[in-house]
């Protein structure tokens, strides 16, 4: 059984091993990881799923913002061990992680991902266009997702890391 739980500071070392483990310790080097290099994830929103033996799956968020003034959120990275992607846990971890993420007020999340892969929870590449991030990025890659309908309206300029 896995059981899908808020991500604890406890987890870090498994999560990043895990991590390592799924990017074959790519991760790192990537734009995204810019925005999130000496922080921590959004605690209570990011989750981890684990048997009993071991955590096999991680969604983290982090705060960000978009332009000067407008607040938001970065999903990712998103990693499930290898012995446990059968049966759709990658997909249930971003779907909590939303359905959490709307609760608590949050209007706006981007990622850069798989555009086929997340188009099924809502993101798309159209939201991002008038948005940069601090780093080189494949555009089709660069998605977002309105939590609230119109959240992206307006909404354009530096991706930022934000303490939030």
């Amino acid at each position: 059984m896995i059981e899908i739980a808020a991500e604890l500071p406890e987890h870090d070392p498994a999560v990043e091993g895990l991590l390592d483990l799924a990017f074959a310790g790519t991760w790192r080097g990537k734009t995204c990881h810019a925005l999130r290099a000496g922080r921590a994830p959004v605690r209570g929103l990011s989750l981890v799923a684990r048997t009993r033996r071991k955590l096999v799956g991680t969604v983290r968020f982090w705060h960000v913002r978009f332009g000067r003034s407008q607040d938001g959120l970065m999903l990712g990275p998103l990693a499930v061990d290898a012995n446990a992607r059968a049966g759709g846990l990658g997909a249930r971890l971003v779907e909590e992680g939303l359905a959490m993420a709307r609760k608590l007020g949050h209007r706006r999340v981007f990622l850069v991902g798989d555009a086929p892969y997340y188009a099924r929870f809502g993101f798309t590449a159209a939201h991002t266009r008038k948005l940069a991030l601090p780093g080189p990025v494949d555009a089709k890659r660069f998605l977002g997702l309105e939590l609230v309908p119109g959240a992206f309206v307006g909404t354009a300029g530096l991706v930022q890391a934000n303490a939030a």
